[in-house]
């Protein structure tokens, strides 16, 4: 199966190049980067050290976007929307690591899921979506006695904050509560704010130095914390799972994914 890669030059769009050159169940289509860029017309090889692999990096075109199943899209919103019209005129499946959508932008990927697979993931990370599960058991289990922060720490080049992750693991606790992170969530403070209300979710963003990505939740009871915590060493694991997501969508119905789907642990 021939698999699109968008955002090319990237952090992730280069994990993901050296993971499906390991592949022997993927191939790639197409690597695509935006007009303008250094890298176009150059071998995809030489962005990830290997030579030559016999694939030139392009832009974005009905063409490009017809040499592959499936469409891996790791690069900012406006560009994703972009690339969703594209894959939905061509029925193409899409995973979408890119975050940062304004609420517009994400009903648009919900209406175009009514014609194409997609899976939407903050965070493709097996190790991740196993934290949003033990979120769940553990909100099941200590209730609202226990007050919940969220700390997320990204490299100082991330753009948007509160992470995607972040904001989705806020998101899976709220859910569990039966509540919603519009209503509990609380993303800055700052002078006399008073008491912390009940229930409430803090989330709190760092911005610093090389740091793939960390992610801590601490449930702090009386006399007690349990803090889970999820480090990134590296973007192989994140390349890995958006492989792993575009094996498996091909094979789906329309509709809108994510990756507790793509693992079975909903």
């Amino acid at each position: 199966m021939k698999v699109i890669v968008s955002g090319a030059a990237g952090r992730m769009g280069r994990a993901i190049l050296e993971s499906l050159y390991d592949e022997d169940e993927l191939e790639l289509g197409a690597a695509l980067e935006k007009k303008g860029h250094p890298v176009i017309k150059k071998d995809v090889g030489e962005l990830i050290g290997i030579g030559s692999w016999g694939v030139s990096v392009s832009t974005f075109s009905k063409k490009t976007m017809a040499s592959g199943a499936a469409f891996i899209d790791f690069t900012y919103p406006q560009g994703t929307i972009q690339m969703l019209e594209e894959a939905e005129a061509q029925g193409k499946a899409m995973v979408i690591g890119t975050t940062g959508f304004t609420a517009d932008q994400l009903g648009r990927i919900e209406s175009a899921a009514e014609k194409i697979p997609i899976v939407l993931s903050p965070n493709m990370s097996i190790g991740v979506n196993v934290l949003y599960r033990l979120i769940q058991e553990a909100s099941a289990a200590l209730g609202s006695a226990y007050d919940v922060e969220i700390v997320e720490i990204h490299h100082r080049l991330k753009k948007d904050a509160p992470s995607g992750t972040a904001i989705r693991m806020g998101e899976v606790l709220a859910a569990a509560r039966g509540t919603t992170l519009q209503q509990s969530g609380r993303f800055t403070r700052q002078g006399n704010i008073g008491v912390r209300p009940v229930g409430e979710i803090g989330i709190q963003s760092l911005r610093a130095g090389d740091i793939v990505g960390e992610h801590t939740m601490t449930f702090a009871g009386p006399g007690e914390r349990i803090e889970l915590t999820h480090r990134a060493h590296n973007r192989n694991n994140f390349a890995r799972g958006a492989l792993m997501a575009a094996q498996w969508l091909v094979n789906q119905k329309p509709g809108l994914y994510d990756m507790m789907d793509v693992l079975n642990l909903k």
